[in-house]
């Protein structure tokens, strides 16, 4: 029996045992030959080494505060990983590489877990893989003295793993490949890094995404008539001539959520939030279903979209074109001149869009663009009472303790097909418009279904550990931000913290620190309401065509509204399947993003660049390149190594450069001048060294 089994055997024997046994019982529940009674012992203690098992008189049991748990893994940086619990709810569960031997990304596992690791969270080891999550390892290809070997992406272990076979062609050192788990055989050979579509190609399999649809799931789309019928418009609210719009980004393809405002008396506006009906066209328990139900969510890259649902809806049928009829769920919301909801009413209803707009027109005609405003002069009026209603909607929105991060995310500038730059994409006015109605619409239908009683998908924002408010306060401090006692802070005291920031040089920085102490919003049956937007019932309603809780609520809705008994599903199953391939999805799309910033930054090696530190670890800095949105490690044995010459003509000698003031004085938050040393576009590592004469610039006070 290998070490590897003999432990495992242990550990899932003294689980079942959690009163203890004797060294003789275990060895005869395990059937240990005699001869191999050393070895058990070795092993027994070697658990008792590592605190997992412990001895008490004559017996073994597992050590207090540990147990076995089951869950996914998924990797990290090189060097460790965490395991997701199964249903979701618990913390991850920190993993270092030395007990993940041979676990890739996606694997079931069963971990043993101490509540309280070196970092004061949940560690443990993995004893087991339960089931495999891909047949395949996907890396980098590599030979040492002629022998084959991958550089996995998905191993937490920095080691390369040794192969079996080259397979035939041979790939050459530095391709992308893809190796058989059981045979260690090559069995793909994706190409060269830098070779057009690789890396798309590369992130689609690495993370499991589907880049085809099933035949039966197209032919089921094909068969769907191109435009609604009487009878598809019967028992609709028929909204055609209200003046609805979508207003969305210059390239994007599925417009399924549109608005409308009308006056009403005494100062009170009628808003309309119109959600195209994706549950009319996918039914349950068909194949457009099933496949929307596996995929859970759409995936967006630079080049390349891959939709929840086939193209005949998510771009036709389902996109809310201008000028021709179209299927709506309608939210139609009553607001007060305060911003407050006086009521909400909901309908089946059909609708035609009069302008399918932009963000940049809008925000134009928001300035006053003489040219914007004649253009759409028609709806310049609407335009400017819904400005003026978000903006008291939000202002009102954020006096309850809604969080207000407006972190920008990065965009891929292009010339000729090549990547010459990288811009924070543009926020304006109008995408907090569209943002704020679509609360509101998530927050009223929310609302309607919890006061109902009637079972839904919520989408479920938990209250931050103590533990990690706790931490935040102390990175806070230095920079003048107070909080509360961590068992006292509210949403609006964080709030608070945001707005002090906001314009200060620290504020992306203390921004992401906020939101890291915050626990990931996800979605469940069980309603304990969103704490980043301090609601008490939250729910995703507005964008069914590429996200499927959306579309069960959409459904649930409806059902509610008729009167009939919506078809039953496991909620449960359903929230926890999307909560993950939405993670994952926010995984690859940042991953392709990384990985083509990495590689316009390669050729930038030896520049020096501005940045800020994001984590200190136990060998360095890691520091993120201002403008990039990407990291870099700063090793501390690089700024304890670095000496400066002394100009010649002076006394010779050598003396120590800032580097080492650097690594006495950095902390969290400060800005510092670094140089690019090294970059791997592939493994997305990026190594840094000070620049000359750098040193931490002054925080405003």
């Amino acid at each position: 029996m290998s070490k590897p089994a003999l432990r495992t055997k242990v550990l899932s024997l003294l689980q079942k045992h959690r009163q203890g046994l004797k060294f003789g019982e275990i060895q005869s529940e395990l059937e240990v030959k005699r001869r191999d009674r050393g070895k058990l012992l070795e092993e027994i203690k070697a658990l008792e080494r590592e605190k997992l098992v412990r001895s008490l008189g004559s017996r073994f049991l597992l050590a207090p505060k540990s147990g076995l748990i089951r869950g996914r893994f998924v990797t990290s940086r090189p060097g460790f990983g965490f395991v997701c619990p199964a249903g979701g709810g618990a913390a991850d569960i920190f993993v270092p590489a030395r007990f993940a031997e041979g676990v890739l990304e996606g694997d079931e596992v069963e971990v043993l877990v101490k509540d309280s690791g070196r970092f004061g969270k949940p560690e443990g080891k993995i004893v087991r893989i339960l089931s495999r999550g891909r047949s395949a390892i996907l890396g980098v290809y590599r030979e040492r003295a002629g022998a084959p070997f991958i550089q996995a992406f998905d191993s937490p272990s920095p080691e390369d793993i040794g192969l079996r076979s080259k397979g035939r062609p041979a790939p050459r050192p530095g391709m992308i490949i893809e190796a058989d788990r059981k045979t260690l055989a090559v069995s793909r050979i994706y190409g060269w890094p830098d070779d057009p579509g690789v890396d798309t190609e590369v992130i689609i399999r690495k993370y499991g995404l589907a880049a085809r649809f099933a035949d039966e799931t197209l032919h089921e789309a094909a068969r769907i008539p191109a435009a609604p019928s009487s009878r598809d418009l019967a028992g609709r609210r028929d909204l055609r001539d209200w003046v609805t719009v979508t207003i969305d980004g210059e390239k994007a393809q599925d417009f399924d959520d549109a608005v409308s405002i009308r006056r009403l008396d005494g100062g009170r506006l009628l808003l309309g939030v119109h959600i195209a009906d994706v549950s009319h066209y996918v039914k349950p328990d068909t194949a457009l279903d099933r496949e929307a139900a596996e995929r859970a969510t759409s995936v967006y890259f630079p080049d390349l979209t891959l939709p929840m649902l086939p193209e005949k809806l998510s771009n036709d049928l389902c996109s809310l074109r201008p000028a021709v009829p179209r299927l709506t769920v309608s939210v139609l919301m009553e607001v007060d001149a305060q911003g407050r909801i006086l009521r909400a009413e909901f309908a089946p209803s059909v609708i035609r869009t009069a302008e399918r707009m932009t963000y940049t027109s809008v925000f134009r005609i928001f300035e006053g663009a003489a040219a914007e405003c004649r253009r759409y002069a028609r709806l310049v009026d609407d335009f400017l009472l819904m400005r003026d209603l978000a903006r008291v909607m939000r202002t009102r929105r954020v006096e309850e303790g809604s969080l207000d991060f407006d972190l920008v995310e990065p965009e891929l500038i292009y010339e000729e097909g090549k990547l010459r730059a990288v811009a924070a994409a543009e926020r304006n006015e109008a995408h907090r418009l569209i943002e704020e109605f679509m609360v509101a619409a998530n927050v009223a239908v929310a609302s309607f279904l919890a006061e109902e009683g009637i079972p839904s998908i919520y989408r479920v924002h938990p209250v931050p550990a103590v533990a990690d408010l706790e931490k935040l306060r102390e990175t806070l401090l230095p920079f003048g931000y107070a909080l509360p006692e961590p068992e006292k802070v509210r949403s609006q005291d964080l709030g608070r913290i945001l707005e002090q920031a906001r314009g200060r040089p620290e504020e992306k920085f203390i921004a992401i620190q906020v939101l890291r102490a915050m626990k990931l919003a996800a979605y469940s049956p069980e309603n304990v309401g969103h704490y980043g937007l301090a609601k008490t019932d939250y729910c995703h309603f507005t964008s069914p065509i590429r996200r499927y809780p959306d579309l069960i609520v959409h459904r649930i809705l409806k059902s509610a509204l008729s009167g009939e008994q919506a078809e039953p599903i496991d909620l449960e199953e359903t929230s926890g399947r999307s909560s993950e391939r939405e993670r994952n999805a926010d995984s690859a799309e940042q991953a392709l993003i990384e990985w083509r910033i990495f590689r316009l930054l390669k050729e930038r090696l030896g520049d020096e660049f501005g940045g800020v530190v994001v984590d200190i670890t136990k060998a360095g800095f890691v520091v993120e390149l201002d403008d990039y949105f990407v990291e870099g490690f700063l090793p501390f044995r690089d700024l304890d190594g670095v000496m400066d010459r002394r100009p010649a003509g002076r006394k010779a000698g050598r003396r120590p450069t800032a580097s080492r003031r650097l690594r006495k004085h950095l902390n969290l938050g400060d800005r510092v001048r670094v140089l690019l040393v090294s970059c791997d576009p592939i493994l997305q590592r990026m190594g840094l060294a000070p620049a000359r004469d750098a040193q931490p610039e002054e925080r405003p006070r």
